[in-house]
């Protein structure tokens, strides 16, 4: 949506939202969340999408939580299907933070998303949103995502995956014994941050990659 000459109200807070330092837009980022006003949900949605800071792109996420979510929700919803990577990840911020389950299915359909961090949004989102009694196969669903990107990928997945609890369990131990060795070890470092939630995910990630490595099946 185009945001400039917007009338009303709202054109200062409008301008400020798209001022050239990011601690004008901030400031009205606040302002937007300090004094929720429905009609500005398009001009907040619009912004995440292109808004470059990640401490004002928090802030309007803010903002939106502050707005009725029979309004923000589907406007999020529909921004899932956005051409723009970063309008799909703050978008799924944004609903995890808001908490409605209705937005369940457009979250699920990003999980395994060809932007890493759309995906990674999605595994968050997903957790903090599935509905009582798909535990099981959302963790089988993420299990299939073991081994993607690299080490700070990997450390996203395995918190939401342990997010979900016992359920996890059951598609680690088969991961496990994955012909990759790449997703075993990232299956036996999540496991043992499961078991283990203060051990280091470094360590536990380097050694499951020479347990990997060296045992029968590498």
């Amino acid at each position: 949506m185009n945001t400039t000459n917007h009338g009303g109200p709202n054109a200062h807070l409008v301008d400020a939202l798209a001022a050239a330092h990011p601690s004008g837009r901030l400031r009205a980022a606040l302002t937007a969340g300090t004094r929720p006003d429905p009609q500005l949900t398009e001009i907040l949605v619009d912004r995440c999408a292109i808004e470059p800071d990640f401490f004002v792109r928090d802030m309007l996420t803010w903002a939106l939580c502050r707005l009725p979510a029979e309004i923000t929700v589907p406007r999020l919803i529909h921004e899932l299907g956005s051409d723009t990577a970063q309008a799909r990840s703050q978008s799924l911020h944004t609903l995890s933070k808001i908490g409605d389950r209705q937005a369940w299915p457009a979250v699920s359909a990003l999980l395994h998303d060809e932007h890493d961090e759309v995906a990674r949004s999605a595994w968050r989102t997903a957790v903090a949103l599935v509905p009582p009694g798909d535990e099981d196969a959302l963790a089988a669903d993420l299990a299939t995502e073991l081994g993607r990107g690299d080490q700070h990928l990997h450390l996203s997945l395995s918190r939401a995956l342990v997010e979900l609890g016992e359920a996890i369990l059951p598609v680690l131990y088969t991961a496990a014994t994955h012909p990759d060795p790449r997703v075993r070890a990232h299956a036996e470092a999540t496991q043992r941050i499961y078991h283990d939630p203060d051990s280091g995910f470094t360590l536990s990630l380097e050694v499951a990659k020479r347990v990997s490595v060296t045992g029968p099946d590498a």
